[in-house]
């Protein structure tokens, strides 16, 4: 099976992990009627290693021209879930199509764009020597890559620092160097295994400006993150957690459904502890500065809260119902599925 240049990093990667798994063949269908409507379409998944099931029955579809977050803690199984995508591991069951093709030919390889979790370049490569070595593994001759690489530099900003080792950019200018090289191939689908893991907030910021041009310019996006915040830049989100996919909805809709309300408080309290033991309070986490509190109904929740503090003499600065993160409705969720 011919694999394309970032798959080919990844898979060695990955048999360095797994070589008991190293087997890279998929078993594909055409799977919930006309293919060719969905970009992802996943049936029953499931990965297990030894008895442990890191990925467990999911089910999902990523429509055309979504972008799509995968959403959860780290060990959630994003990552092997991901792989199983793009064929580095073997799944223990289940079935994938991609681009509506259940062939996985080099055709469709050749329009999906893959940027595995950790930097998998060259980091003694220049940012060019690393476009043009991924040029060639795309068949692309000198002058395609040359034109394609000078379009996708001035996008993520590298065009100044073509001469400059990848080990000497920083981790966000490395991240941008990973996904041009995953562009280079124009794909119609890319995957990204967490790519602002590890990045600070601007150039986080920076990324999903890059993602949000590409997604406008007709890319489909399928983006695995552990940051709640960047699950609301989703169009949907699937959540995921312990291996099993929670649920799957958009940000809007998440937050329309959520049955719960949330109290946002603002208060010194050296033991916070005492909030969730509360009558009418369901959960209680801690928010920055500030404590998110989940209650069935508003008003009685912030008389409750407030006629407990008043009696402990703990002065309230903030009390008030605010809209659900994605955070707290991730939250609710796998409390539920806890049960």
């Amino acid at each position: 099976m011919k694999f394309d240049a970032q798959l080919t990093c990844a898979i060695k990667q990955a048999n360095e992990e797994y070589p008991d798994h190293s087997d890279s063949c998929l078993l594909y269908s055409a799977l919930f009627g006309k293919a060719g409507d969905f970009m992802i379409n996943i049936n029953g998944l499931t990965k297990k290693f030894g008895r442990i099931a890191t990925v467990n029955d999911v089910t999902m579809r990523v429509g055309r021209g979504e972008i799509f977050g995968l959403v959860g803690p780290d060990g959630a199984g994003k990552t092997t879930l991901i792989r199983m995508l793009c064929g580095i591991i073997t799944p223990s069951g289940g079935t994938v199509t991609l681009l509506g093709d259940s062939s996985h030919n080099g055709r469709s390889k050749s329009h999906i764009g893959y940027m595995p979790q950790r930097f998998s370049l060259y980091g003694d490569l220049t940012v060019m020597e690393n476009i043009n070595f991924f040029g060639r593994m795309y068949d692309l001759d000198k002058n395609t890559t040359g034109q394609r690489a000078s379009e996708l530099l001035e996008i993520t900003n590298l065009t100044g620092f073509k001469s400059r080792l990848a080990d000497n950019l920083s981790g966000g200018m490395k991240q941008k160097l990973a996904l041009t090289c995953a562009l280079l191939s124009r794909p119609d689908l890319i995957i990204l295994d967490e790519p602002t893991f590890g990045v600070d907030p601007e150039s986080r910021k920076e990324f999903w400006k890059i993602l949000y041009r590409l997604n406008k310019d007709g890319v489909t996006i399928l983006v695995s993150t552990s940051y709640m915040d960047e699950a609301e830049l989703c169009k949907k989100v699937a959540i995921m957690n312990e291996g099993k996919l929670v649920a799957v909805d958009s940000p809007a809709s998440f937050k329309k459904n959520f049955a719960y309300k949330i109290l946002e408080l603002n208060a010194d309290i050296k033991e916070p502890e005492f909030l969730g033991t509360l009558p009418g309070i369901l959960d209680a986490d801690f928010f920055g500065d500030r404590y998110h509190i989940r209650v069935a109904e508003a008003n009685s929740g912030m008389k409750i809260i407030t006629d407990s503090l008043v009696s402990r003499g703990i002065e309230i600065t903030l009390l008030r119902e605010v809209p659900p993160t994605i955070e707290d409705i991730f939250v609710a969720l796998v409390e539920r599925e806890a049960v």
